[in-house]
Formats: structure tokens, sequence, C-alpha cells
């Protein structure tokens, strides 16, 4: 087989490949990156390819070994922008992964707690830590009771005023 008709053999197999390559990226620029390096590995180690083989396993094998490759690669360096120029993928990134929401959220619950009385939020913290009711009622010196109220009305003042976080109130 001449390289052109290896060529040409490459460039017939690109939309399947760029199909395959959506897959593993999920991302339709990253996906037409993935299928330039497979072809360009492709062409280099022509000498490599048996005639009569099955063209298209071989170039998803090169593929996804590239794919993995470049996945390990980019898990090895560390993400810190170098450069001024942020693009929208860094950006979603940064976004996203850095722990900021968890950290408002966590801080929203944590206030919340602390606008309870006494009376409601030892028992809810308390229950929350794993404390059975019967333990919280003598450490308060309560009906078992009166724990459950404290402790159900704890409940409904926090989801009152945690409502902007209720995800189930879409489906409602």
């Amino acid at each position: 087989m001449t390289t052109v008709e290896f060529n040409s053999l490459i460039i017939s197999q690109t939309p399947s490949l760029q199909m395959h390559a959506r897959h593993f990226t999920h991302d339709y620029d990253d996906a037409n990156d993935l299928v330039q390096d497979t072809a360009v590995k492709a062409i280099r180690y022509y000498n490599k390819f048996n005639e009569g083989t099955n063209i298209k396993a071989w170039l998803y094998t090169i593929m996804r070994n590239t794919f993995i490759n470049n996945y390990r690669s980019s898990k090895r360096h560390s993400f810190i922008i170098k450069t001024d120029d942020i693009s929208s993928g860094n950006l979603m990134y940064t976004a996203t992964k850095n722990g900021s929401e968890q950290k408002f959220i966590l801080d929203d619950i944590e206030r919340a707690i602390g606008k309870l009385g006494d009376s409601y939020r030892i028992p809810f913290t308390m229950y929350f830590k794993g404390y059975k009711y019967q333990e919280i009622a003598e450490h308060m010196n309560a009906p078992i009771g009166t724990i459950k109220t404290r402790i159900h009305v704890a409940r409904m003042l926090l989801k009152k005023s945690l409502k902007p976080y209720d995800t189930d109130r879409k489906n409602r």
C-alpha cells in the first residue's frame, strides 16, 4: 500500500474517529484535536501498520492511547495559569472545581443554625452529631416528646432559612 492510499484510508475514517473522539472528550474542539493527533501518529507510524489488518481498530487504539496519555499528562501538571489569556475551558474549571460554592453553602448553613435559639439549636446539633433522643432529653432535662418537637421545628426553620438551596422545589 502506498502512502497516498494509506492517507486516503485514514481520511475516509475521519467521521467515525470524530464521533469516537467526542465520546472521550465531550467537547467538539478537543475531539477535533484528538482526531488530528491520531492522524498524525498514524501517518508517522505508517510502517508499523500491517496491510490487511482492521484500519479502524488500529486507529481507535492509537486514539485511545493518545487520549489516556494526554489525560495522564494533564493530571501530572499543576493547574496554574501562567498567561494573561484565560480560556473558557480554564475559566469553567476554576469556577466549578475550586470549592467556593460549597464554602458559601456551608457558611449559610452555619449562619442559619446559629440563628436558632438554644432550645432548638442544642437538640438539633446533638441529634445531627448522632445522639439519641433519650440522651438529648436527659442532657436538656426535658421530655423526649419535647426534644422530638424541637428538632422537628429546627428542621423546618432551617429549611425555610435555606430555601434558595432547595433543589427539590422545581419538581413540585
